[in-house]
């Protein structure tokens, strides 16, 4: 810098030439326009602080060796934008509007910080994403998608997708899908959301969420106006008493297998619930989260089969490949098939064309089905690690949900409980776990009467209800229900009851991390 005089809140020689050098060395043309950006970035990053005063254009041009042109014109290109100020004769300064940016984006994606062991449910193994036949997916359909299909899409879906899911469908689910009526969404969440806003649309205020059950089933319900009532369940599904006293018209349910019980919908109840939602004339809301993996039983069929009128069916690869690809499948009744479809046109203008012509594109060459039956091979060669890891070094846990899913539940013996201390240990361990208490809703001190606006709920009440005028056995303290519960009863009781998810952990990591709950549980 030059010997003209800078106060102490000044900018340096030494900081002029680290912030600017580049600026200067730049070529020609671009020369003006790189040491804008310099000082722009220089001012957003919070190096030149609001109130350092900046070097005249006549030193700051000498010390970088540019014409005092490009310098004044910098400035007052800044001092225009609102980054820089300046007076006559008081110099030129950092203005106060701008506040510094972040230094880095922040990374939100749920993940065990630190844990050597993982067990928390939801997750596949990502690693058996098939990266080859994806990649090789992705450039047939590159080479072959016409230019049309690269402009705004048809909200629904391309054809061709929906064509090849409506085959898949039928022939694996059992479902009845028209591709007219299907729709292609980024995942279950998206479509939860879908049929919320066109239910709150139509007048309708509460839905009814199986208890315990997903989280994200109210949350997402909640964000579009709806609210939730806790149904319970009993060994044969989502209890029917509440529902009918709630005067509900809509419910969610997991009726092949139960998230996070495991319980399959008995063929009494999915008669009752599909007669209760024609009575009403309401809908039941079937999200398959795991409908391919089936271990030691006949896959069930899906309940939209039974009445596609009054059953909404979701789906979605987020098990089956990856949830990262935001990919899935909602199929609705002809009723509700224009509301849906004109919402999910406001929403986002329809799902991105090339990543559904690759899906399609894997659907049709029966990529995806070997994909399925190689995560069925890994998926079950750890269920059964697992459950062996559990006998071996739990001794009496009582096991349930083990013929499908990713999950399992483990009711561990009543001596280690009670369940705060077993999760601390476990935690301490660095063992990653969670119960079945974390999935039961906030529940209702009374189930709301019909045309009531909404339930009256107790935070963290225990879930002990009995209601078995309305078909619903009692449910135990700790989320035991029905047949498991009853089978537990004698030692596991309210103790420590797990859901164990072991489709992401190899069968190494599986064994050690069972060990290490068991040193930590024994401590």
């Amino acid at each position: 810098m030059t010997s003209s005089g800078t106060n102490p809140r000044g900018l340096t020689g030494t900081a002029a030439w680290e912030l600017l050098l580049p600026a200067a060395s730049a070529p020609a043309r671009a020369r003006g326009r790189t040491l804008q950006a310099a000082l722009r970035e220089a001012v957003r990053s919070g190096r030149l602080a609001p109130g350092t005063r900046l070097p005249s254009s006549r030193d700051l041009a000498a010390d970088l060796g540019v014409s005092r042109g490009l310098v004044t014109e910098a400035y007052e290109q800044l001092t225009a934008e609102g980054y820089l100020r300046s007076g006559r004769g008081a110099g030129t300064w950092v203005g106060g509007a701008v506040r510094a940016a972040r230094p880095r984006a922040r990374d939100l994606a749920p993940r065990a910080p630190g844990a050597r062991a993982d067990f928390v449910p939801g997750t596949p193994d990502l690693s058996l994403f098939p990266r080859t036949a994806w990649a090789a997916a992705h450039r047939a359909v590159l080479a072959d998608l016409p230019h049309h299909d690269l402009g705004y899409p048809d909200p629904r879906g391309l054809p061709r997708l929906r064509t090849a899911l409506a085959g898949l469908l039928t022939r694996r689910r059992g479902v009845v899908a028209d591709p007219e009526r299907i729709v292609v969404v980024s995942g279950v969440a998206q479509a939860t959301c879908l049929l919320g806003s066109v239910l709150h649309a139509r007048g309708t205020r509460l839905v009814g969420v199986e208890d315990p059950g997903s989280p994200q089933h109210s949350a997402l319900y909640a964000s579009v106006g709806v609210g939730t009532v806790p149904l319970p369940l009993d060994a044969q599904g989502p209890a029917l008493g509440p529902l009918h006293r709630a005067g509900l018209r809509a419910v969610v349910t997991t009726p092949s297998h139960q998230f996070p019980t495991g319980i399959a919908c008995s063929a009494r109840r999915r008669t009752e619930l599909l007669d209760w939602a024609r009575s009403v004339d309401g809908l039941v809301f079937e999200d398959d989260y795991d409908g391919d993996f089936r271990y030691d039983r006949a896959p069930v069929g899906a309940l939209q089969g039974l009445d596609p009128e009054h059953v909404v069916y979701a789906g979605s690869v987020s098990k089956s490949l990856a949830p990262g690809l935001r990919l899935g499948w909602l199929l609705v009744p002809d009723s509700l098939a224009d509301e849906v479809v004109e919402r999910k046109r406001t929403m986002d203008l329809g799902h991105p064309t090339v990543d559904q012509a690759l899906f399609a594109h894997f659907v049709e060459r029966g990529d995806y089905d070997r994909q399925l039956r190689r995560c069925q091979r890994a998926y079950r060669e750890r269920r059964d690690t697992l459950v062996a890891a559990l006998r071996e070094h739990f001794p009496g846990v009582r096991l349930s949900g083990i013929a499908a899913g990713l999950h399992l539940i483990a009711a561990l013996p009543r001596r280690y409980g009670p369940e705060d201390r077993f999760l601390t240990r476990a935690s301490a361990a660095g063992v990653a776990v969670r119960t079945l208490t974390a999935y039961t809703h906030a529940r209702a001190d009374t189930i709301p009467e019909r045309g009531a606006g909404r339930p009256a709920t107790v935070p963290g009440a225990a879930p002990d209800t009995d209601t078995r005028s309305g078909g619903t056995t009692r449910t135990r303290p700790g989320g035991v229900t029905g047949a498991a519960a009853d089978r537990g009863r004698d030692d596991a009781g309210p103790g420590v009851c797990l859901v164990l998810g072991y489709a992401h952990l190899p069968p190494a990591r599986i064994r050690a991390g069972v060990r290490l709950m068991a040193e930590a549980a024994d401590a």
